[in-house]
């Protein structure tokens, strides 16, 4: 009896946890149709300019995450030379799993131009919590198919700080794109341990007008 006490406590402080940390309501936000944003980071900041008409479902996600909260202390995990800077998986298990929810896939209408956003993709409505930054133009991910899709639709632009994202560390180059299960299992302390020399998101918040 004891034992199953326990138990139902801590499915309910999970719960509770789960409740304060992610609200599913959330994922009911829409986006204004354009918005600014500021992203803090270990190597200065940049802002982007994101519009909802480039890909509505993607740029409402954008606002969602930036909006709750979901930027602190997130890893820029892949840093590949000339190609792409990829963020998104968060340390708290919890917190990343439930950004994981797939959105509904949308055509490209923006080109991949050099410092554009796109989210990372594996499939089919598989965009979630990964986000990438393009490095330079990178136009063939507008028509690159595979899994059952085709492109990377943009959702924002860079539109200062530029040369802080050039200084992100890509000395690991892709070699982190590969450890993601460990990264999604063991979080920060598995890159700060063997990895010391990623950068990070310190945190993420909307500029008002």
């Amino acid at each position: 009896m004891r034992n199953k006490l326990i138990l139902l406590a801590s499915i309910v402080l999970f719960a509770s946890c789960a409740t304060k940390k992610f609200k599913a309501k959330w994922l009911d936000k829409k986006a204004p149709e354009t918005f600014k944003a500021r992203f803090e980071t270990t190597q200065g900041n940049f802002d982007i300019e994101a519009t909802r008409e480039w890909s509505p479902k993607g740029v409402d996600r954008l606002y969602q995450l930036i909006k709750y909260g979901y930027y602190k202390d997130v890893a820029i995990y892949r840093v590949v030379p000339n190609f792409v800077a990829q963020f998104g998986i968060h340390n708290d298990s919890l917190i990343n799993k439930s950004w994981q929810k797939g959105i509904e896939d949308e055509p490209v209408i923006r080109k991949n131009d050099s410092m554009t956003l796109a989210f990372a993709r594996g499939g089919v409505n598989t965009r979630s919590n990964q986000i990438f930054i393009n490095l330079k133009e990178n136009h063939r991910l507008d028509k690159l198919a595979y899994s059952g899709v085709t492109g990377f639709p943009v959702i924002a632009k860079v539109i200062s700080g530029q040369e802080n994202i050039l200084k992100f560390y890509d000395g690991y180059g892709d070699k982190l794109g590969r450890q993601q299960g460990k990264i999604n299992q063991l979080g920060n302390a598995f890159l700060k341990e063997n990895y010391p020399k990623v950068d990070y998101i310190l945190k993420a918040y909307i500029i008002k007008k």
